[in-house]
């Protein structure tokens, strides 16, 4: 959106990404629409963390095993028309385990948090390996807890 402003304003700044899509100079973004501003650590609910699905929101996070990650530089993995854009803004965990990109695999943001008590032994296995691949390659940004009275 940033780049559509600054196309029609003719504010584009030479050394400045003009889609917006770049992480400033700490390698850091923040939890608002602002490109530049620093992340935010803390809680996300099911319900705050469905925004950022790259759609209501262009920044990306994802939730595995309670963390959550600012997946906006894997847009073209996890951004609308993604081959995991159903896991943009939820908890991916199960999705991820099950090797599963189903609608199904993910939680809508009222519903309860998903255990995961009922994987089997791969499929823990994989969604460890899956865990650790987000560790090294996103920034962790907080962690995703139940919202007292929607998600108990």
């Amino acid at each position: 959106m940033s780049f559509i402003k600054n196309f029609l304003t003719g504010a584009v700044k030479t050394t400045a990404d003009p889609t917006g899509l770049t992480q400033s100079g700490s390698g850091n973004e923040g939890a608002s629409s602002k490109s530049n501003d620093p992340i935010v650590e803390g809680k996300f609910y099911p319900r705050t963390l469905s925004k950022f699905n790259g759609h209501d929101d262009e920044k990306i996070f994802i939730a595995v095993l309670g963390k959550v990650y600012d997946c906006s530089q894997g847009r073209q993995f996890y951004g609308p028309s993604g081959p995991y854009s159903n896991f943009a803004g939820h908890d991916a965990s199960r999705g991820l385990a099950t090797n599963s990109f189903d609608l199904d695999t993910v939680r809508h943001w009222d519903q309860p948090i998903d255990t995961l008590q009922d994987l089997n032994e791969q499929e823990r296995g994989a969604l460890e390996g899956w865990a650790a691949h987000f560790q090294k390659k996103y920034p962790c940004i907080g962690s995703l807890e139940a919202e007292p009275g929607v998600n108990n």
